[in-house]
């Protein structure tokens, strides 16, 4: 294509900015709670989606539009708590900001070679100056007409729009909490009693699946694992001895060597679960060319990798049902968590046991194919006991107990697992009963 293009001169001469605000089919996979004071409907635009809503690459920039819809039907004004959302929510004019357009950028990615060819068309610039000035003013303004706005939300009445939220994928976890505010001069007629009282707040929680990685458990056929016939429904004592007899420790493939101690029960359906470590701790992608090449990268690198696939263990004769992790500096620091479903129930939740611990480097083995694994913190109770507090943290515990399951070790004659890391712990697995919303305390 010749510089005679009307398209390339047109880019020359101008800044293009073209959002497409017709676009909606992020609302094909929009989720709707309600009840009886208000109805919200949720959807997650996937990377694309944003780009062609906003005009501009937002996930480049780490950010992640949020559409919410929210009607009010109850008899007082409603606010939503933005930060329920994310903590680290981009305002409007914010998330513009990240994405204006600039000159001095564009010039710089021409290189030498580039600044050759272009330098007869210095004299282009002041355009470009003018140009990207406006498209950035009109990116503004159309990032301020999309965005949630947060206004109280009169009653009778509905608001929606997008929160500009933290980069997630895989499922997103989308926490929205509206508080019934009330007014003056409902207050006044009250009494003075009124006045600074608590309001009523409802919490609801969405978990969306957004296009982008492939999530290991989200394949998983979990109504084929357990047989309905062989489910076990439990009273407190039976599910006590149940927790102890479960098997100490996860194996290798063959089951012929144990591995890393099965330290952890969770009590709560899938849908629970995921809410409730979602959005704090990252899913894994299935293991395939690409994310093993990214992987042996972020190694190699030190960086991080969010979704790493994660090494199988196995329990019940089968590799784990869900796997999550908490990355840090890089992916040879974080934690894993694994998760397995068992035909055990309580109180109509399912029960999962699993291993969590913690890696903190890397080391030569033999024992692997790539002679190198890493290393695992020997103190596994710490790892379980964070577990613990990070729930409650995010106020999703209902409550917490402990079942003996091994005899104690300490860090004089520790055991080994599978890759011959030692390990010391006092025996006892965690049993965390998951809350179905967020809660304000934590029972224990």
């Amino acid at each position: 294509m010749s510089l005679s293009s009307p398209n390339i001169l047109s880019h020359i001469l101008s800044t293009p900015y073209a959002p497409d605000p017709a676009l909606r089919t992020f609302a094909q996979r929009a989720q709707t709670q309600e009840n009886a004071s208000a109805q919200v409907t949720v959807a997650v635009l996937d990377a694309a989606e944003a780009t062609r809503r906003f005009g501009v690459h937002l996930s480049r920039r780490g950010i992640q539009p949020v559409y919410l819809h929210i009607v009010n039907r109850s008899d007082e004004p409603m606010r939503l708590v933005m930060e329920r959302i994310d903590p680290n929510y981009y305002t409007a004019l914010e998330a513009a900001a990240a994405n204006h357009f600039s000159i001095a950028k564009r010039l710089s990615a021409f290189g030498l070679v580039g600044w050759v060819f272009f330098l007869p068309l210095i004299l282009l610039i002041p355009f470009k100056l003018v140009t990207a000035y406006r498209a950035n003013r009109r990116m503004d303004a159309f990032f301020g007409s999309q965005a949630f706005h947060r206004r109280p939300i009169p009653p009778g009445g509905a608001r929606e729009g997008f929160v500009f939220t933290s980069l997630d994928a895989g499922a997103k976890v989308v926490h929205v909490s509206l508080l019934a505010t009330g007014n003056l001069a409902e207050d006044a007629s009250r009494g003075p009693d009124s006045f600074g009282q608590p309001k009523e707040s409802f919490e609801f929680i969405f978990t969306i699946p957004v296009p982008g990685i492939a999530v290991d458990y989200v394949r998983k056929d979990f109504a084929a694992l357990v047989d309905p016939n062989e489910l076990i429904e439990c009273d407190l004592p039976t599910l006590t001895k149940r927790l102890g007899d479960m098997p100490a420790a996860t194996t290798n493939a063959e089951q012929t060597r144990p591995g890393d101690p099965v330290n952890l029960v969770v009590i709560g359906n899938l849908e629970t679960l995921v809410g409730a470590f979602v959005g704090r701790w990252d899913e894994t992608e299935v293991i395939t060319l690409r994310t093993c090449w990214k992987t042996m990268r972020s190694f190699l690198l030190g960086s991080q990798y969010r979704y790493s696939p994660v090494s199988a263990l196995y329990l019940f004769g089968r590799s784990q049902d869900i796997a999550l992790q908490r990355s840090r500096r890089s992916i040879n620091e974080r934690l894993h968590l694994r998760l397995w479903l068992t035909p055990l129930s309580f109180e109509g939740q399912s029960v999962w046991v699993g291993q969590v611990s913690r890696d903190i480097g890397v080391r030569f083995t033999t024992k692997t194919w790539n002679l190198t694994t890493h290393r695992v913190d020997p103190d596994v109770d710490e790892a379980r006991d964070y577990v613990i507090e990070d729930l409650q943290h995010a106020g999703r515990v209902q409550a917490t107990d402990y079942v003996d399951y091994m005899p104690p070790c300490d860090s004089a004659s520790p055991r080994r697992n599978l890759t011959g890391d030692p390990y010391f712990t006092d025996g006892k697995r965690a049993v965390i009963l998951l809350s179905t919303a967020r809660t304000n305390s934590c029972a224990s």
